[in-house]
């Protein structure tokens, strides 16, 4: 399975503890999307932008300290994992490409 997530200016993603939540850190503030459904459940346009490799969770996981992947400004790109191995991520040009493994 592979689904498209529209974030444009993305510079930064990480999970909550549980893995329940994508946590997505742009140019135009955070995001947070169930990794149920792949629905976005939360948004904030505040600049929120990452410090010492973390960022702070809204909505759902409000106010907790998310560990994130940042993009890789000499390449452009960002790819990560979930946590549990599943789901393959990366971004380009305003969309970020889930891919599950399992599927």
């Amino acid at each position: 399975m592979v689904k498209y997530l529209h974030i444009g200016g993305l510079v930064a993603a990480g999970f909550d503890p549980t893995g329940a939540y994508l946590l997505t850190v742009s140019h135009d503030g955070r995001g947070v999307f169930s990794t149920d459904t792949w629905e976005r459940v939360a948004r904030d346009s505040a600049l929120a932008y990452p410090v010492n490799g973390c960022a702070v969770g809204i909505g759902p996981i409000d106010g907790l300290s998310i560990p994130i992947t940042e993009i890789d400004y000499g390449t452009g790109g960002l790819r990560f994992s979930s946590p549990d191995g599943i789901n393959s991520f990366e971004y380009d040009s305003g969309t970020l490409t889930v891919t599950n493994e399992l599927a």
